[in-house]
């Protein structure tokens, strides 16, 4: 079975996440990575779909993912601080015909100005920040919703 016929989605993290939980509280909280994924994945099974959770700090490693993502039905995709300068990732997200919802737990607007602008949110479906970790939750459901409208519309 594929991955697509399967609803498989990719929760996909980039630097520093792997740090939810202990770094700076006051702006990411005090939920850690792990219990991100777990809620993420206790959602996608209420869904009808797999979670497969990953998480790097290097930029290959994340577009490595994002291509192995291709026949996916969607990926969850916080860039960190990658999403404001790198290229690769953006070409990455731009390649892969699954729906990319790109989620921030904070609100980068209401930070420094150099995180007002994001390389990989103009090609990624959607777009979540400033919900705190329950973003992923809603990016999920995105995904998911996006994931349906393209099936449907295959199916047409």
């Amino acid at each position: 079975m594929s991955h697509a016929a399967s609803r498989t989605v990719l929760l996909l993290n980039g630097p520093n996440l792997n740090l939810l939980g202990t770094r700076d509280p006051a702006q990411y909280g005090t939920t850690t990575l792990d219990e991100v994924e777990r809620r993420v994945r206790d959602l996608g099974k209420e869904l009808g779909a797999e979670v497969v959770c990953a998480q790097s700090n290097s930029e290959g490693a994340l577009v490595d993912r994002l291509h192995e993502a291709r026949g996916y039905a969607g990926v969850v995709f916080n860039p960190g601080a990658y999403a404001h300068y790198s290229i690769a990732l953006r070409d990455a997200v731009d390649a892969i015909e699954a729906p990319v919802v790109e989620v921030h737990i904070s609100n980068v607007y209401a930070r420094e100005e150099f995180r007002h602008r994001s390389v990989t949110a103009p090609v990624a479906a959607g777009y979540v920040a400033g919900c705190g970790v329950f973003g992923y939750e809603l990016a999920l459901r995105a995904v998911l919703r996006r994931d349906a409208e393209r099936r449907a519309e295959q199916d047409r």
